[in-house]
């Protein structure tokens, strides 16, 4: 490891209030969660209306003989990912952009918090302009002042439960993952009887064409940044076999059904947003309702993930100050319009974003699975790590220009192969290991 230490300025005031969501500390043992609230949360996560989005493009490309394998292959090759990284993170303690300290030094991890947090504002834009539209939509709404004053409250409103943390997070989505899972059912059900059932629906044909890579990549992008963040929720877990388990239920499940229903609503009715299928049926209330609890549950945790990359990035102890500025500047880029470039945006996260959980991962492999030094012995720039993840994002671009094999796979293979192979046998010294 480079002989440069971090400063004196990295380390947090010892007297100031502790965060009860620890954004810079690991998580003590009687702050852990169980299972069921970890998995609730992440669910509430994943119950995300832009992925049904994602989904209806998808099913116009493939024929459904085929659409529920190309579905299952990319939450899959999702699920394991966050599985894996989200299992580190019950291990450490650590949010993801804590871990890239020690993977890519106290100066590298900047660069990361910049990039994990700095997409996931964006996300919470489209997620507010989402909100927006399809409020307007429903209530027969029209002007562009109506539509900028429901984005500013939307973005206010769904700010809420994040500024109070996992507490906030648990109450909303323990009441509204129920709620979602029976509206999505039963519209499923309604849509399969508008074709005809699954004879009807195996009969329509593909009106697009799309690449399965490609279609990979864009299923691995809907939660390549948000994925890669799932420490800052499984560093609660008690155990990381739990960690990574509540991660396989929300990114493999919770995206499959997500996309499956999205698939379905656009093949029955021409729809590929779940709430635009609620209001053919007439049912405009609770068209509403899944959108305000489907886009919240989800965007809070957006907030969450930017609250907590900001505080990484002051050395702050608490997120408060960090989930208001996004959620600010989150509702000013929907104002702007960042919500028409969705898919474009996609298929770039699932290039960029990858490869740094793959770095993480390669990384404690290598050095930090049998204990973590303190911060003070950390260098600044971990250059070693900071070049595999530049390879690594150029191998996933690549991949994505050849349309060889999926993208994001190959950022994260190459990550942690890269990392195992520059990093291997470099362990830090034993004094400076805690367990």
């Amino acid at each position: 490891m480079s002989s440069s230490v971090s400063s004196r300025a990295d380390v947090p005031d010892p007297v100031a209030e502790v965060d009860p969501d620890y954004p810079i500390d690991p998580v003590p043992p009687h702050a852990r969660r169980s299972l069921f609230s970890l998995s609730i949360v992440l669910l509430g996560f994943t119950f995300f209306t832009p992925t049904m989005l994602a989904g209806a493009q998808l099913g116009a490309a493939f024929p459904a003989s085929s659409l529920f394998w190309v579905l299952l292959l990319g939450s899959v090759v999702l699920g394991v990912y966050v599985g894996v990284i989200g299992g580190i993170g019950a291990r450490t303690g650590l949010t993801t952009v804590m871990m890239c300290r020690y993977t890519l030094g106290t100066g590298g991890s900047k660069l990361a918090s910049l990039l994990l947090g700095g997409t996931q504002v964006g996300w919470y834009g489209v997620t507010v302009a989402t909100l927006a539209g399809l409020t307007m939509s429903a209530l027969d709404w029209q002007g562009r002042g109506t539509e900028i004053l429901l984005m500013v409250l939307g973005g206010a409103v769904m700010g809420v439960t994040a500024y109070y943390g996992y507490k906030g997070m648990y109450a909303l989505s323990v009441v509204s993952v129920p709620l979602l899972l029976v509206l999505a059912g039963w519209v499923t059900w309604r849509s399969l009887d508008e074709v005809g059932g699954w004879s009807g629906l195996a009969a329509i044909e593909p009106t697009e064409t799309l690449p399965l890579a490609a279609a990979v990549t864009i299923i691995v992008g809907t939660f390549a940044s948000g994925g890669t963040q799932a420490p800052n929720w499984t560093r609660f877990a008690r155990t990381p076999t739990s960690g990574f388990w509540a991660c396989l239920v929300a990114f493999l499940i919770g995206e499959f059904l997500m996309l499956f229903f999205g698939a379905i609503g656009a093949l029955s009715f021409g729809q590929g947003d779940f709430v635009l299928v609620l209001y053919q049926l007439g049912l405009v209330g609770w068209g509403l309702v899944f959108l305000i609890a489907n886009l919240w549950t989800t965007n809070d945790n957006t907030a969450y993930n930017f609250g907590v990359a900001g505080a990484e990035i002051a050395n702050s102890r608490s997120k408060k100050p960090f989930v208001i500025g996004g959620v600010i500047l989150g509702t000013l880029l929907a104002i702007t319009g960042i919500y028409d470039n969705l898919i474009d945006y996609l298929v770039w996260l699932g290039i960029l974003i990858p490869p740094v959980g793959g770095v993480v991962i390669g990384d404690y492999l290598a050095r930090w699975r049998h204990g973590m030094p303190g911060t003070s012995a950390l260098p600044a720039f971990e250059w070693r790590n900071l070049a595999v993840y530049v390879i690594a994002a150029l191998a996933a671009y690549w991949s994505k220009e050849a349309e060889w094999f999926i993208p994001p796979v190959v950022g994260v293979i190459v990550a942690v192969i890269g990392v195992l192979a520059v990093q291997w046998g470099r362990r830090p010294a034993p004094e400076l290991v805690r367990s």
